[in-house]
């Protein structure tokens, strides 16, 4: 039997993904600091809700709330505003 495989001398690099950084999860004006995303209901006060494209999701319980479409539409919104106002 052959076997499978490509060529022995081509290797393909491995692209690292930057994962979000520390900041991204807080705001900080003055003295005071503000988490920007929700925090689990089951876990508590130590676990972040991570932001999907459709939900909202537990990374420790898998605690899941779907967001309907008026929703999304308003997030996509003021994430694009913030952004803009980082731009300026």
């Amino acid at each position: 039997m052959a076997k499978k495989g490509g060529p022995k001398g081509k290797v393909k690099e491995k692209v690292k993904k930057e994962g979000k950084k520390l900041s991204a999860l807080y705001e900080i004006s003055g003295e005071s600091i503000t988490r920007k995303n929700r925090t689990c209901p089951k876990c508590g006060p130590g676990m972040f809700l991570a932001k999907h494209k459709n939900r909202i999701v537990c990374g420790k319980c898998q605690y899941v709330e779907f967001m309907g479409k008026k929703e999304e539409v308003t997030e996509e919104k003021s994430e694009e505003v913030k952004e803009e106002v980082k731009k300026e």
